[in-house]
C-alpha cells in the first residue's frame, strides 16, 4: 500500500483524518524532542536551536489543524493515533539504527556519537517530509479540504538545505553516511505505512 493511496481514504473521514493529523503532530513533537536531547549545552548553535523550535511549531500547527475536521483529539494517547505503536516506534527505532551504524563504522561515542545520529537521522527524516509533506498537500487540494500543509512545506525545504550543510561540515564522505541513513529510514517507513493501512483495515 502506498501512501498517496492511503491518503485519500483518510481525508474523506473525518476521524481517521484528525487521527493522521495528530498522528503527524506527534511524530513531529518526538523528532524536536530528539533534537533537543541531542544539544550540547555549551556549543549548541542557532541551526539547531532553530530546527528544534520550528519542528515543536509543526506539531502544534498540526495539532490545531484537528479543529478544520471537527474532532478534538486532546492527547497523544494511543486510541488518538492512527498506527500508535509503530508510530512511535519509528523514528526511535531510525536513532538506534542509525547509532549502530555509527558505532561500528565510525566507532563514535558520547557527544560526537549524539551529534552524528542527529545530523544523519534529521538528514533522513527531511528527505522524507520533502516527499510526504507535498503528497499530502495534493490530495487534500483534490479533496477540497480545509487542511493545509503549506507553510511546513516550506521550512522542511529550507531544513534539509540546513542539514546538507552541516553534513558536509561532518565528513568528506557524508554522502555515503547519508545514504546509509536514508536506506535505514527507507525500511521502516515502509513499515510504518502498512501498520497505517492495517490500522484502517486496508491492505
Amino acid at each position: 500500500m502506498e501512501l498517496n493511496t492511503l491518503l485519500p481514504h483518510i481525508i474523506k473521514d473525518d476521524v481517521l483524518h484528525a487521527k493522521w493529523l495528530n498522528t503527524l503532530s506527534l511524530m513531529e513533537n518526538t523528532g524536536a524532542c530528539k533534537i533537543s536531547a541531542s544539544e550540547d549545552p555549551l556549543t549548541v548553535t542557532y541551526i539547531i536551536l532553530k530546527h528544534a523550535a520550528e519542528e515543536h511549531r509543526h506539531a502544534f500547527f498540526l495539532k490545531k489543524q484537528i479543529e478544520k475536521t471537527g474532532e478534538e483529539l486532546p492527547t497523544y494517547a494511543p486510541q488518538y493515533l492512527l498506527a500508535p505503536a509503530q508510530s512511535r516506534y519509528y523514528l526511535n527505532q531510525l536513532d538506534i539504527e542509525v547509532c549502530r551504524y555509527l558505532k561500528n563504522e565510525l566507532a563514535l561515542s558520547g557527544r560526537a556519537l549524539k551529534f552524528a545520529a542527529y545530523l544523519l537521522v534529521t538528514y533522513a527524516i527531511e528527505v522524507r517530509a520533502d516527499e510526504l509533506y507535498p503528497i499530502y498537500q495534493t490530495c487534500l487540494e483534490n479533496a477540497g479540504s480545509k487542511v493545509n500543509v503549506k507553510s511546513i512545506i516550506l521550512e522542511e525545504e529550507g531544513h534539509l538545505e540546513e542539514m546538507l550543510n552541516q553534513l558536509k561540515q561532518f565528513s568528506p564522505i557524508w554522502e555515503s553516511h547519508a545514504k546509509k541513513a536514508v536506506e535505514l529510514e527507507t525500511k521502516l517507513f515502509g513499515e510504518w505505512v502498512a501498520a497505517l493501512g492495517e490500522s484502517m483495515q486496508i491492505v
